[in-house]
């Protein structure tokens, strides 16, 4: 069974309780299980990776150049800061998606840019914790139709 990374950066994992009002009451542990389930139904698996920090992250995307057939990332704010992220996911030689739960641009200014979009096959912005589930969705099917300049 072919595997996707899911990554998730810093203070992600206190989804549900930190500021509720803009991420919802869904914890990083549901959205797992969501995208578990989700994938399984694609016949894909997933691996699970969140890190506060930068480093683990582009780790985790290094180890998963050899060993996924894509990835779905939220970058918390590393999205709107880390050259080296982007650096890393230019490496991965697979589909990229982009996932935030709540809509950057309808927030703070600074979050306005995203360094991981320029290297993202898609954005998903602003659907909460279903926004996994569909970036999950458009990953499988990237992964089922033939290569193209845009995969």
């Amino acid at each position: 069974m072919s595997t996707v990374l899911i990554l998730n950066g810093p203070n992600l994992n206190l989804l549900g309780v930190r500021e509720p009002d803009i991420y919802g009451h869904t914890t990083l542990a549901d959205i797992e299980d969501m995208c578990t389930q989700s994938a399984a139904e694609a016949g894909l698996s997933v691996r699970c990776v969140q890190s506060n920090h930068e480093g683990e992250l582009i780790d985790a995307v290094h180890a998963a150049r050899e060993t996924t057939v894509g990835a779905i990332i939220n970058a918390g704010a590393y999205t709107h800061t880390s050259l080296a992220l982007h650096d890393a996911l230019k490496s991965y030689d697979h589909p990229i998606i982009e996932v935030h739960l709540s809509n950057p641009h309808a927030r703070e200014s600074f979050r306005h840019l995203s360094y991981l979009s320029p290297v993202a096959a898609a954005v998903i912005a602003g659907a909460g914790a279903s926004g996994y589930v569909h970036a999950v969705e458009i990953l499988a099917e990237k992964l089922r139709a033939p290569t193209t300049a845009t995969n």
